[in-house]
């Protein structure tokens, strides 16, 4: 689709030829019709259709922000080699008092990790205090629990991003996924001190030369440098170049610079401006997003500045990836006018080329010449299911996937956050399959398009997609072995129900 940098080369792995894993011997399917018919067999038995989309090849993932992927546990070992600390009672990490300190300033309450895990009922409610796990047993909201995990686990994330990385491609090669776009907020610290004294000008230009040139190029320079060394240290970490590499290996990333929206507006543009300058120095950074609750206070208010921002700071870097979360709202967590034209402003304003969740769109103004306008621009729309039920409640017939996919928009399964919502890509395949009755030629289409509408240099896309349909072939042939998986019995009456 829009990307970009002819020379833009992979980030972390040419392509690697992995065969697909998991996949059971057996008398090969012929065609693709036989793999469809299988495929609504295999409806007849959920826990088989889950391993048959584990081993299926998959394009990618085009939503999914890094320190959000990581699981709990991930972030406890790594707690517990930084010597960290947890309060017993907010079920925050956090740095360990210093020696000597007053025990009282601390309180009680503060223990190092690797003693407080050692109970065991506690080490569970701290999994399920730091993701989404068993959320409704503490009677709070799922949308409260989830933005709450990220400042919880914030402190083990320090120095690791190597590993996160490494482990984010480790979940993607074992699902067999060919391509991960990543959201990281790499600089965006320092690029919002920039404008920590400035006040917002609707003079988008006259704010913009308020910005030092010199200190953006610093950070950039940065920036770039740490990506290679976080390069470095994903592909040691996963055997890349040795003779056994992991699977992850051969995932292709590509990155997202996120803006926080929730940051006064001064220093939202400054993230922005950083993040189209990133994207233009760096094929590794094909694109910028707007990241934190869509619901904030400030982030409503501050919406349509911010799509303007995004329009303009797009002309440094005009062929960068414009994907923003828009419409990840429902009426109840707000108020109706905010449902109105989020999506709407940004195509229309900020020049969106992809909409992260979309889940209000049939609130906003005119939602038909909407979905008529996502579809002539070919606007994708990056649909997270999980994340829409956990944080929205929105589930089932009342979310728009498959509003969307009838009016003719293109659409992805992406994972959001899958370490803080506890799932991996195949669980949202499986879960839109059981959901809406989707057929094998659907499955395709939807994992084609998370190669179609990435922010890739042309070539590589055709790559991706030239190898994804091989692998594909391959899969239809030997994906007969399922058929034996499912329960005696179950198939048959699935049929006659239909």
């Amino acid at each position: 689709m829009r990307r970009l940098s002819a020379g833009a080369g992979v980030l972390l792995a040419a392509l690697a030829l992995v065969g697909c894993q998991g996949l059971p011997r057996a008398e090969p399917v012929s065609t693709p019709t036989d793999t469809a018919r299988l495929f609504e067999d295999l409806k007849a038995s959920p826990a088989v259709l889950q391993a048959f989309l584990r081993a299926m090849p998959k394009g990618g993932d085009l939503h999914n922000h890094l320190s959000g992927a990581i699981y709990v546990e991930n972030y406890l070992q790594w707690a517990i080699e930084d010597g960290l600390c947890v309060d017993r009672e907010r079920l925050v990490l956090l740095d360990c008092p210093p020696a000597g300190a007053n025990p009282d300033d601390a309180g009680d309450a503060v223990a190092p990790v690797a003693d407080a895990v050692r109970d065991r009922g506690f080490y569970g409610r701290l999994v399920d205090a730091l993701s989404t796990r068993n959320y409704r047993l503490y009677g709070r909201s799922g949308h409260d629990q989830f933005f709450s995990t990220f400042a919880a686990f914030g402190a083990a994330t320090r120095g690791r991003s190597g590993e996160m990385l490494a482990e984010a491609m480790r979940r993607a090669g074992a699902q067999n996924l060919l391509y991960l776009e990543l959201m990281v907020s790499p600089g965006m610290g320092a690029a919002a001190g920039l404008a920590a004294d400035l006040d917002w000008d609707d003079d988008l230009g006259r704010l913009r030369t308020r910005l030092d040139d010199a200190s953006l190029d610093a950070i950039a320079a940065a920036v770039r440098s740490g990506l290679t060394e976080v390069e470095g240290e994903a592909r040691a970490a996963l055997g890349c170049g040795t003779p056994a590499p992991d699977p992850g290996c051969g995932v292709t990333v590509r990155l997202l610079a996120q803006a926080i929206r929730t940051l006064p507006a001064p220093q939202v543009f400054a993230q922005l401006v950083l993040g189209f300058r990133l994207a233009e120095a760096d094929d590794r950074i094909v694109g910028i997003n707007l990241v934190a609750p869509e619901d904030d206070p400030v982030a409503l208010r501050d919406y349509t500045r911010h799509m303007r921002a995004v329009a303009f700071a797009s002309r440094e870097a005009p062929n960068a990836g414009i994907a923003l979360h828009a419409g990840e709202l429902t009426l109840g967590l707000v108020p109706p006018e905010a449902l109105r034209f989020h999506i709407r402003e940004a195509v229309e304003i900020a020049g969106a080329h992809r909409i992260g969740h979309g889940t209000d769109v049939l609130y906003e103004d005119d939602p038909r010449g909407l979905l008529d306008l996502l579809a002539r621009r070919d606007v994708l729309v990056e649909i997270n299911l999980t994340s829409s039920d956990v944080i929205l409640g929105v589930t089932g017939d009342a979310h728009p996937f498959p509003v969307y996919r009838a009016a003719g928009v293109a659409t992805a399964l992406s994972t959001d956050d899958e370490g803080v919502s506890r799932i991996d890509l195949t669980h949202e395949y499986l879960r839109a399959v059981l959901t809406y009755d989707l057929s094998w030629a659907d499955v395709v289409e939807l994992s084609r398009n998370s190669l179609r509408y990435a922010f890739l240099a042309e070539a590589d896309k055709t790559a991706l997609l030239g190898e994804l349909d091989r692998r594909l072939a391959i899969f239809e042939r030997e994906a007969g072995a399922f058929q034996d998986l499912v329960p005696p019995g179950s198939v048959p009456a699935r049929r006659a129900s239909k």
